[in-house]
């Protein structure tokens, strides 16, 4: 499309443009995929997200495929054989952090939430279409992200923080911050109207 450009923080990197072409910015729904998203997010923090999405795949055989009920039940011996896998950031605390977040998603669950309406609560259910046209406007938090953090960590949720919980609201489409240049920008603004 005629003046049209990609979001400049995917660069050249094939991986990191099919991420951002096929999954940031669409808005997700699903309670698991949105608790697995939450999870790799706080594994970013400190890190660029490039590294964390090269080892996802690797993320989902360690963790059980994200599996809330599996991944609550570790022990210490299985945070030991985590922290042993070269395939994943070995932080203890990131390790204990998914853990932590999995009781946190249950807890919720038994508390009658489902974790996506849980989330979405904070966009009152429904994708905010910002329209930033640089990098540079783009807010690193928000009021919103902020409200977030600070539900989920009194549900005992960690590593969740205004910032990453804002970098995770992006990705998973709760606001498109895909500059108004990008063509995925008008794409995910078409699928938050079908919602």
């Amino acid at each position: 499309m005629e003046g049209q450009q990609r979001c400049p923080w995917c660069g050249d990197d094939p991986l990191y443009m099919d991420y951002h072409d096929n999954v940031w910015g669409r808005p997700e729904y699903d309670d698991l995929a949105l608790f697995e998203k939450l999870c790799l997010d706080g594994q970013q923090a400190g890190l660029s997200w490039i590294t964390i999405l090269k080892k996802q795949d690797n993320y989902r055989a360690a963790y059980d495929h994200f599996d809330p009920r599996r991944i609550a039940r570790y022990d210490d011996s299985k945070i030991e054989s985590l922290l042993q896998d070269p395939g994943i950031v070995r932080n203890r605390l990131k390790v204990k952090s998914i853990i932590r977040n999995a009781r946190g998603y249950l807890e919720l669950r038994e508390q009658g939430h489902s974790f996506s309406d849980f989330l979405w609560s904070f966009v009152d259910g429904k994708p905010v279409q910002n329209h930033w046209r640089s990098i540079e406007q783009v807010p690193i938090y928000t009021p919103e992200a902020e409200a977030m953090s600070k539900a989920l960590k009194q549900q005992g949720f960690n590593f969740v923080g205004p910032t990453i919980v804002y970098a995770f609201m992006q990705a998973v489409g709760m606001v498109n911050d895909h500059l108004t240049c990008c063509p995925q920008h008008s794409v995910c603004r078409e699928l938050a109207g079908k919602v």
